[in-house]
């Protein structure tokens, strides 16, 4: 009977873990309209990043965005050097600071809760007080140069490598699949007409616009993955070691 006990515990177990692992939100209620209150902005192409803050700052005068690296320095000039509260580093933000060559900046758990969270999710708003996050309403993301840095005559397999984005488009696929709240831009030629909208929407974003622009946002990152794909497909063995110097193998750190 003990042994039947066990058991019958162990798979009763087992089917409450795989209950968990394919357990997912289905959202029956959402907002048309969601106000833009903090906007997460870190970008490889800098055109149009301008007009897009002083865009954004006139429709959303207490808006509060996180940066990164080059982008927080370029937002920081375009706003005089007053930040005030409007500009906000992810590191502080998150309380972790850059990895050497911003190897990991972004990919963290506060910012992906304020990327995922649904509005009317209980939930969801308590994990946010529970880790003092905020709801991120606005991403305004686009990703490393793969392509340029490709397109390079004599670019080595190792250049290409370090210009692999996974922060990018993992904030970009995060805020597009909860378009239900966020939207996403990926295109600097999208900023006038997402200025535009929150012009005349009270600072506002409309479902509509947001699944328009994560259609755009999938897109963005398939093809970039695509790229990268592509590169990598054709090298062989030989490629890959000549552009290191192959260490021995290692016995372990001690």
């Amino acid at each position: 009977m003990r042994v039947h006990s066990v058991v019958g515990s162990i798979e009763s177990r087992r089917a409450k873990e795989k209950e968990a692992l394919v357990s997912v939100n289905i959202v029956e209620k959402v907002d048309d309209r969601v106000p833009v209150r903090h906007a997460l902005i870190s970008v490889s192409d800098k055109q149009g990043l301008e007009e897009l803050v002083e865009g954004l700052l006139r429709v959303v005068p207490d808006l509060k965005i996180l940066s990164t690296g080059g982008t927080y320095s370029r937002i920081e000039e375009i706003l005089g050097g007053e930040t005030g509260n409007t500009l906000v580093q992810v590191s502080d933000y998150t309380g972790q600071p850059e990895t050497q060559g911003g190897l990991v900046k972004t990919l963290d758990f506060k910012i992906y809760l304020g990327l995922l969270t649904e509005r009317h999710n209980p939930s969801h708003a308590e994990d946010l007080k529970r880790t003092g996050a905020v709801p991120i309403d606005l991403v305004v993301v686009n990703l490393y140069p793969f392509q340029k840095t490709i397109a390079r005559e004599g670019v080595t397999l190792e250049e290409a490598r370090a210009n692999i984005d996974i922060g990018g488009p993992c904030m970009v696929r995060a805020g597009a699949k909860n378009y239900l709240r966020v939207a996403v831009t990926v295109d600097p030629a999208d900023y006038p007409g997402l200025i535009a909208s929150l012009e005349a929407n009270g600072g506002c974003t409309r479902l509509e616009d947001r699944f328009r622009y994560a259609q755009k946002a999938f897109a963005h990152t398939a093809e970039y993955d695509q790229r990268i794909m592509e590169y990598l497909s054709p090298k062989g063995a030989t490629e890959v070691s000549d552009c290191y110097s192959i260490q021995p193998e290692s016995m372990g750190d001690g």
